[in-house]
């Protein structure tokens, strides 16, 4: 016998999968292979526990209904609070969800076709669907199925549930002291391939309250071997941070510097006459920002202004630029905050600069992570936010990376240690990649901007975000 396979597209599974939580479609029934019949639906669905409905139309609807209880042909009327009916359409980005309405029946378990009132399938052994918008579920018929009641397929699928830790690791890590201890002689021995460049300057970037400067705390701490604060931190609802800093870091209280500097801004926030303004972080950008820079929501830095710095090398400039994001407020981004993102990464691509996505507080955000760092890239919800942060802000998945940053503890942590390590190195890797695309001329080190070749590495990224809009 032939093997039976799905109808859905990739796009099309992703966008069902949206609507449940970690779950596999295991396909039970198709009306093309198995025949449009309540007989062959009840032989293939009933006692299968939670199943999801899938038909299509001509017009290019994929619609259908959810339960999480049985079919049984009781001929009860049965309750779910589950119960869900859904749509997808071609001109629609997130699939289309209509919950039940209070009191009323999930789905008459009966011996005809699966019956949800609103939707009934399966009319007189056929592929067609009846409409009943109101009876048990309300809608409108035309985002629902575009009115076309004629079904070009019908699938049934069980959902199975797959827990909350993945299997398998979606990043494998070495939790162990060798790690960390290999990791930071990687870093500190690290030298930039540009023999101009002394230090890689990182900027992070990111909401008011996301943890740039405990970012920066943490690693300072890690390397020193205690806990540190000399970034100023804060809960305040507006940016505690108010000057662009340049923060070195040092290998222990009396070692040398480390071979890079994170530099510190003032934070992101929704109105475009608050926080740091991306014609300041342009600026930043290009080295032209002074330590100690006091920024102004009034206006951006000047070529005038005090902090304003002229002649620049590639020192002064970035050299990677690292986004700092609230795991736990993921899904509160708003649309403003979004677009505010897309504009400073189309400007950072056009100066060439690698960017990476730090998820931070992944403690706070999962509670399975909580209870063990090591969890972290086993846990279905940090793969679902930061799958859904590389979609949203269109850099991929390969340069998002959760970080827990040390926030009430006293002593340090080894796992913590490591995440926060890896992050460095990885940081140090794409800076790497942004040296391998400068003109390299030692004999001239004083055309720090005009030494920028961007159009390569902007041709890459916009060919990742391509691949995974």
């Amino acid at each position: 016998m032939p093997v039976v396979t799905s109808s859905l597209s990739r796009d099309q599974e992703r966008n069902l999968l949206t609507l449940f939580g970690h779950v596999r479609l295991h396909l039970l029934y198709k009306g093309s292979v198995h025949g449009f019949t309540a007989a062959a639906f009840h032989c293939r669905c009933d006692q299968q526990g939670p199943t999801v409905i899938v038909a299509y139309n001509a017009a290019g609807f994929v619609f259908g209904a959810y339960t999480s209880k049985d079919y049984a042909q009781s001929g009860q009327e049965v309750h779910d609070g589950e119960a869900f009916l859904y749509s997808m359409a071609p001109e629609r980005n997130k699939p289309l969800r209509v919950g039940g309405i209070s009191g009323q029946r999930a789905f008459t378990d009966g011996g005809t076709g699966p019956n949800f009132g609103a939707l009934v399938f399966l009319c007189e052994d056929r592929p067609l669907v009846q409409s009943f918008p109101g009876t048990c579920f309300n809608f409108q018929a035309a985002e629902m199925h575009g009115e076309d009641l004629a079904l070009t397929e019908f699938e049934v699928y069980r959902v199975e549930e797959l827990g909350n830790l993945l299997e398998k690791p979606w990043r494998n890590i070495q939790w162990t002291a060798e790690k960390k201890q290999q990791l930071m002689t990687s870093i500190q021995n690290y030298l930039p391939d540009l023999k101009s460049v002394n230090q890689v300057r990182v900027l992070l970037v990111g909401p008011v309250g996301a943890g740039k400067s405990s970012f920066f705390n943490s690693i300072n701490s890690a390397f020193r071997g205690n806990m540190t604060c000399q970034a100023i931190t804060g809960t305040a609802g507006t940016s505690v941070t108010t000057q662009f800093r340049a923060y070195t870091i040092k290998a222990g209280r009396r070692g040398a510097n480390l071979p890079l500097i994170l530099c510190d801004t003032m934070g992101l926030e929704e109105d475009a006459d608050s926080g740091l303004n991306i014609d300041d972080i342009v600026s930043i950008l290009k080295g032209h920002t002074k330590d100690r820079y006091q920024f102004s929501t009034c206006s951006s830095i000047l070529e005038d202004s005090p902090g304003y710095k002229k002649h620049v090398t590639l020192n002064d400039t970035i050299h990677c630029v690292a986004y700092v994001i609230d795991t736990c407020k993921v899904s509160l981004l708003s649309q403003k905050m979004l677009d505010k993102f897309t504009a400073i990464r189309k400007k950072t691509n056009q100066l060439g600069i690698p960017q990476i996505l730090l998820m931070t507080k992944v403690d706070e955000a999962c509670p399975l992570v909580a209870k063990d760092l090591k969890n972290v890239y086993q846990s279905v919800y940090i793969q679902k936010k930061a799958r859904q942060l590389s979609e949203s802000l269109g850099i991929p998945l390969s340069y998002v990376l959760p970080v827990k940053n040390y926030s009430e503890e006293l002593e340090l942590d080894l796992n913590t240690d490591i995440l926060l390590f890896m992050v460095l190195d990885q940081i140090l890797n794409y800076a790497d990649n942004f040296f391998e695309n400068q003109i390299t001329d030692d004999q001239d080190e004083t055309n720090g901007p005009e030494l920028y070749r961007a159009g390569n590495y902007s041709r890459q990224v916009e060919h990742c975000e391509a691949n995974i809009v």
